[in-house]
């Protein structure tokens, strides 16, 4: 999946002037496996030090001894999820939404421990993390439907959802006064995203809501393999697919890498090649469209075979 990705990254740097340098690095199982840990000190001083931008595939087992510690070394405090109906897909529901993530703290931050018979999480909520994502989160929306929806459990976490959504509704309030907020129960978020998902544009959301209300949306958009996401810190980013290893499928050359590819050319965006960016995601558009995809869309190519297509339709408009 992450070759065929290069093979559109390489087609946007050849035709659409996008200058990269990229160093491949172990993590995941295959790293555990070979080096003792999945995410070894090299890869961490590439990721921390040399890169702009980390591209990161599915790495197994052992991706939240990876990921989570690669968004804390890249200070990426924000996942953004979008959920979009791509042509030649077959949705359960049309949307077009982003999903806007706090990426650092709620009991994701692994502040847990257990005793005989018992086991604890804490749930980390900042007012600073919570009015930082929400900040983004508006600016976000500014370029979209100008709306954002903040979804918790307020209702029943009245301190630590309770200050998330009040320091949401303020920051957003004094930083974005033309962005209309609502906000709905998580429960509720995800009967909206199953019956009424035009009603939703920007979900703003704690950590662990967010990981599970994004891979329904993937789903009900078209299928997990087509979600890209991003985590955004202030100076270094990481993008990666919403989903993770597949191990059904796996060695078979049969992985639908259009997640992996999107999530490139969202890191090509990110780097400041908008330009070459949409010529990536409309290739793949164009593909989808012309009914060549892989098995799990009804194609019939195979993983390098959909990234050599996507690849062959990478076009940029003359420069000059």
């Amino acid at each position: 999946m992450v070759e065929a990705a290069l093979l559109a990254l390489r087609a946007a740097a050849s035709r659409c002037g996008a200058v990269l340098e990229t160093r491949e690095a172990p993590a995941g199982d295959g790293a555990a496996r070979r080096l003792g840990e999945p995410l070894p000190g090299e890869t961490r001083r590439l990721a921390s030090g040399w890169a702009d931008a980390v591209l990161k595939g599915p790495v197994g087992e052992t991706a939240g001894e990876v990921v989570v510690p690669l968004r804390r070394l890249l200070g990426a405090y924000a996942n953004l999820r979008p959920a979009r109906t791509l042509p030649g897909t077959r949705p359960l529901a049309e949307m077009d939404i982003l999903i806007v993530r706090e990426n650092l703290e709620d009991v994701y931050a692994g502040v847990e421990w257990s005793v005989p018979g018992a086991a604890f999480a804490v749930k980390v909520v900042t007012e600073a993390e919570s009015r930082r994502v929400a900040r983004l989160a508006a600016r976000l929306a500014e370029a979209r439907r100008r709306r954002v929806t903040i979804v918790h459990k307020a209702n029943v976490l009245r301190a630590a959802d309770g200050l998330f959504r009040d320091a949401a509704r303020d920051e957003i309030a004094r930083t974005a006064p033309g962005v209309e907020v609502d906000e709905l129960y998580v429960d509720a978020a995800t009967i909206a995203l199953a019956r009424r998902p035009g009603s939703l544009d920007v979900l703003l959301t704690m950590n662990q809501y967010g990981d599970i209300l994004s891979d329904l949306a993937a789903e009900l958009a078209g299928g997990i393999g087509l979600a890209p996401s991003a985590n955004l810190g202030d100076e270094k980013a990481l993008f990666e697919p919403v989903h993770g290893a597949a191990w059904d499928i796996a060695g078979k050359g049969a992985a639908n890498p259009t997640a992996m590819i999107l999530s490139a050319a969202w890191m090509l965006r990110w780097l400041g090649y908008p330009g070459a960016a949409a010529a990536v995601e409309r290739a793949v558009e164009e593909t989808l469209a012309r009914g060549e995809a892989t098995r799990d869309l009804g194609g019939s190519l195979s993983t390098l075979e959909y990234g050599r297509r996507v690849a062959g339709r990478v076009a940029c408009p003359p420069r000059g």
